[in-house]
């Protein structure tokens, strides 16, 4: 198990849920078109932002962003180490420095304010970042290398991270890291792409490293709007089992054999209990093939035939039912669900 860090009152580590960030893709310094994105990665599901702070007029937007964000925030923070400083003194939450781009001194400054002030850093090794080609056991020991400086300037409330724009390198690099420290890991693939791929690379490396059990808060970094960021987090997280309380809808991929419209009445039951915060398993099935079997393993479902199907609850038949009538009673098993 991983240390523990408190960014405000949200645990990173130690055993705690694996959190979801984001990153605000407006100008800090414009304080209404952040604190507007900010309120959107909340309601979709973010825990804590990151917002970037390159000048002092972002820095002075950050003070009043600190006091109304529904979330912590983190403060990006690459070159000059005294904006690093003015942000602790703004009041964020957590900085996230990148050794690629500071100087040793600087480093070593902004860890000792920090310490003083119980603001916890994220040491953030980007391969991008640095001045030559390294090997994933290059990027963890550079990490780790930081974090020792760090810890010699008096702060231990530290997050870690290492990425790369491969999928392979980026799940190299996080398995050597965690074997060299127990710091909380901040798990993600860097410049992963557009939406449709980036997802793709996104939940292949950070599902892979998830189910390793590595990993304490993640984001899923696309060039697309960052709600989807977090959108795409909470999938992930369910796909490996880490956050149980939503509604699955298993489907089958359909054949010649399917008597129904699964893609249908899967999708209505999705948009239906889309924002459920409940452990429930739903399951539409096309044929009885392996539609029953797989129904048992649902809290209810529907198994479909020629013009009846069945109804299935806790693994047992309880309804057979004419097939225009399926999408009505799926919808009556949903609300009695959601009345308990």
């Amino acid at each position: 198990m991983t240390k523990s860090v408190f960014v405000k009152n949200l645990q990173i580590g130690g055993g705690a849920p694996v959190s979801v960030q984001s990153m605000t893709d407006t100008l800090t310094s414009d304080f209404d078109a952040t604190i507007a994105r900010i309120n959107q990665l909340y309601n979709a599901g973010c825990d804590l932002v990151r917002v970037s702070v390159p000048d002092i007029d972002s820095v002075n937007s950050l003070k009043k962003l600190v006091e109304f964000s529904p979330v912590p925030l983190i403060a990006d923070i690459h070159y000059d180490y005294k904006l690093a400083l003015k942000s602790i003194e703004a009041g964020v939450h957590k900085l996230r420095v990148n050794p690629g781009n500071l100087k040793k001194d600087g480093i070593k400054e902004v860890a000792k304010l920090a310490s003083e002030r119980g603001v916890p850093i994220r040491v953030g090794v980007n391969q991008g970042s640095q001045s030559q080609k390294l090997s994933p056991t290059e990027l963890a020991r550079l990490c780790v290398d930081t974090a020792c400086l760090m810890e010699d300037a008096g702060t231990d409330k530290l997050v870690l991270a290492v990425k790369s724009s491969s999928v392979r390198e980026t799940i190299s690099a996080y398995r050597e890291l965690s074997k060299l420290t127990d710091y909380p890991l901040h798990v993600g693939l860097t410049e992963a792409g557009t939406e449709t791929l980036g997802i793709t690379k996104s939940s292949i490396a950070i599902g892979s490293l998830l189910a390793d059990g590595i990993g304490d808060t993640i984001r899923v970094s696309l060039t697309a709007n960052p709600v989807r960021e977090v959108e795409e987090g909470r999938k992930i997280l369910r796909a490996v089992g880490l956050d149980n309380n939503f509604v699955e809808v298993i489907a089958c991929p359909t054949c010649a054999r399917t008597c129904i419209q699964v893609e249908k009445y899967a999708k209505e039951v999705e948009n239906l209990t889309k924002n459920y915060r409940k452990p429930l398993k739903i399951a539409v099935m096309g044929c009885t093939v392996n539609g029953i079997g797989e129904s048992k393993g649902a809290d209810f479902g529907v198994c479909g035939g020629k013009d009846k199907s069945v109804i299935i609850m806790n693994g047992d038949i309880v309804k057979t039912i004419p097939n225009d009538e399926i999408m009505s009673e799926l919808i009556k098993l949903v609300e009695k669900y959601d009345d308990k």
